[in-house]
């Protein structure tokens, strides 16, 4: 038997506990345990029931995806398959009951289903998640969820993914009991009074489900909405498929169904992009070059500087991760505005059920103003989010490098500039770093970390340990215009401007990306971000001598900005705006037409959306190479992680440079060098990157 599941006997009671901490992943081993464990148990006299558990702080965290990713089938060759390791615990002849605490999701929740009674602490979480990485339950959840609950709320919850609370759970019936106190002692209480009234198995696989109980037309309906889930439909119509199987077929035949869903689903391209984000994501937490042994400072206080809305949006995000924020101002009016405003926006979120009231209260008296830097002095950590200009950025870093305490770091929210130069600036380099927090920092998912030169590795560590605290999704960046992010968005924006002097409309070109399956198109991402934002990065890289030797470039949005058309804030951008609905705009296409006139630019009757999408999303994607190349970022996929993270790359496609691996480095490269030839390539737009010759080189010939 394997040594990670243990049975331990309390008089006719066997325990049998998942010992592999701390999220009791089922691996092979731990799936052949069980099997191993419930076979010998139904043949001991001596047991009359059995309890299943996890060890530590949850139940069973369920699949280790690392077992199968990228192996198909061939996952499941070692050990016990899943379903095979549930079949056993559901034909045992003696009651079986989990005894869930912390959490019970996937393959864990699963096993717990597999179970003929469940009980759980307070506070537990169950459910199936699997539709997250387009996959589905492949242990019988898609079977057991509607015997038990009802075929409409069980495929809410597995199309979901969401996890169900325990009260909830126990409203629903996916749990038969709440237990205070120790979970083990409670089960055992609940299976003397099993064993006490000679209660046999109850086994979920013997229901049947009543035609009757749900609408003749569910399933078709269900079908409908669920085409419009994007990444998550190839899995959600099998899901659905595997659902109306478990209604309509013996439990047997509806298993057979949903392995063979699952195999679908294992080998669509939607879930191979999902698996791959998800262990993106966690390979972006690892820095490769930091000593071992490093450890981070002690951040139990934070400061702000500047309360509009990044600076708000930062201090939230801080607040809600329980840490005591000072916010800094100009005057007191300011920092009594800020102040208020955060405390607005949690009692927006405490009354709209996103966090807890009394949570939502606690963390809005976190957060105090101050127009004084002394007030900052006792802070761990302090991030600078004023006005986005270099010198008043410098003089900033300069005033918290004597302000703040020895040891305490200080960050950056700067989107583009130098961070050397500001950490120079501070006096104190090695404490300085950039923290690139997305707007609303509160709500988005992304937060850059910029190392500079001369970032001391326990600073850098710091801010990576403060974003998971914050449970953002962090990358490390290198300093460069833009860092990951903005530097690859740059050339996506030029070829926007450029298409739109060629006659594309700023319709056209949204409509083109989104149906590719970006978030927002570029034109009305400008507007929301402002036209006046972005026009001065640009007028200031302008000064600095650092634009091409284009007349053209980024032309559009300084037009618009002279005309003071900001976007959405002022009605008027590259659309013009009814509230929120962008509206095409004939004056917006006279200033296009005007500007394509004096550059001398020949207006097109005709741009295919193929061509649109290429020439935004593959300049992109070479910047990405470049940026690679020069060692900014670590890995080709914490660019992924930024994408899809910040920038809305369709999670379907598994961000740009995944993207690139599938549609083919050759493909790739002959499509820029199509564009060096049709277009010019007088400022090298179109020059693919070294790393992707070489790539594309090394494609074997068809």
């Amino acid at each position: 038997m394997s040594n990670v599941v243990q049975i331990q006997k309390q008089g006719n009671i066997a325990i049998v506990t998942m010992n592999l901490p701390p999220m009791n992943v089922l691996s092979a081993a731990n799936r052949s345990g069980l099997y191993d464990a419930f076979t010998a148990l139904d043949q001991d006299a001596s047991v009359a029931g059995i309890i299943v558990t996890g060890a530590g702080r949850c139940f069973s965290a369920g699949a280790d995806i690392t077992e199968f990713k990228g192996k198909g089938d061939a996952a499941f060759s070692e050990g016990r398959d899943l379903s095979v390791v549930c079949d056993v615990l559901d034909a045992s002849t003696k009651p079986v009951v989990a005894a869930i605490h912390g959490f019970a999701f996937g393959g864990g929740f699963e096993v717990a289903l597999s179970c003929h009674y469940r009980v759980v602490a307070p506070g537990t979480q169950v459910g199936l998640p699997e539709v997250n990485l387009g996959l589905l339950p492949g242990a019988g959840g898609t079977q057991r969820t509607p015997r038990l609950i009802g075929v409409e709320q069980a495929t809410k919850i597995i199309t979901s993914g969401a996890p169900v609370d325990a009260k909830s759970a126990l409203s629903l019936g996916l749990i038969d009991q709440i237990v205070e106190g120790d979970v083990i002692a409670g089960a055992k209480v609940f299976i003397d009074g099993l064993l006490a009234k000679g209660d046999k198995p109850r086994r979920i696989r013997d229901i049947v489900i009543d035609p009757g109980s749900f609408p003749a037309d569910f399933f078709a309906k269900t079908r409908v909405a669920g085409t419009k889930k994007r990444a998550l439909a190839f899995a959600t119509q099998r899901i659905i498929d595997c659902v109306e199987a478990a209604a309509t077929k013996s439990f047997d035949e509806g298993m057979k169904a949903e392995w063979a869903n699952f195999l679908a689903c294992m080998a669509s391209s939607e879930s191979g992009a999902l698996q791959h984000a998800f262990f993106a994501q966690r390979e972006a937490a690892k820095v490769p070059d930091v000593p071992a042994g490093t450890k981070e400072r002690s951040v139990k206080k934070t400061g702000v500087v500047g309360g509009g809305t990044m600076g708000r949006g930062i201090a939230i995000s801080l607040a809600m991760a329980g840490y005591p924020v000072t916010l800094m101002e100009a005057d007191a009016a300011r920092a009594e505005a800020a102040v208020a405003a955060i405390r607005a926006e949690f009692e927006k979120l405490g009354s709209s059920g996103k966090m807890k009231a009394e949570q939502a209260a606690a963390s809005a008296a976190l957060v105090t103003g101050t127009i004084s830097d002394k007030d900052l002095g006792d802070c761990d950590l302090v991030i600078e989010a004023v006005f986005e200009n270099f010198e008043i950025k410098k003089a900033m870093s300069a005033q918290l490098g004597a302000a703040c305490k020895p040891g305490a770091v200080i960050a950056s929210n700067t989107s583009t500039l130098d961070v050397d130069v500001l950490a120079q600036a501070s006096g104190r380099p090695a404490d300085f770093l950039g923290m690139h927090f997305f707007s609303p920092a509160h709500v988005m998912k992304l937060l850059e970390v910029v190392r500079g030169k001369e970032t001391a590795p326990d600073t850098l560590m710091t801010a990576m340990a403060v974003g998971r605290k914050l449970q953002k999704h962090t990358v490390i960046s290198g300093v460069c215009f833009g860092f990951i992010g903005n530097r690859m968005l740059e050339p996506y924006v030029r070829e926007s401007e450029a298409l739109l002097l060629e006659g594309a409309t700023p319709g056209q070109i949204d409509r083109a990306l989104e149906a590719f399956g970006m978030a927002m198109g570029p034109c009305r991402m400008m507007d929301l971000a402002g036209v006046d934002v972005g026009a001065k990065t640009v007028i200031e890289r302008d000064k600095d001598g650092m634009l091409p030797d284009d007349p053209t470039y980024r032309v559009v949005c300084r037009e618009l900005e002279k005309l003071g058309r900001f976007g959405q804030k002022t009605g008027k951008g590259y659309y013009r705006y009814e509230g929120r609905n962008a509206i095409e705009d004939p004056e917006a296409q006279a200033v296009f037409d005007d500007l394509a006139r004096r550059a001398g630019i020949a207006r097109r009757n005709a741009i295919e959306d193929s061509e649109i999408v290429e020439r935004c999303i593959l300049p992109l994607i070479n910047e990405g190479f470049l940026i690679l190349e020069e060692g900014i970022a670590y890995r080709s996929s914490d660019l992924d992680t930024v994408f899809l993270s910040g920038y809305g790359f369709p999670a379907e496609r598994g961000g740009p440079m995944y993207y690139a691996g599938q549609a083919g480095h050759k493909w790739l490269r002959d499509r820029l060098l199509h564009y060096a030839e049709t277009r010019g390539n007088a400022q090298g737009y179109w020059a693919p990157a070294r790393s992707l010759e070489a790539l594309a080189a090394s494609t074997p010939k068809k």
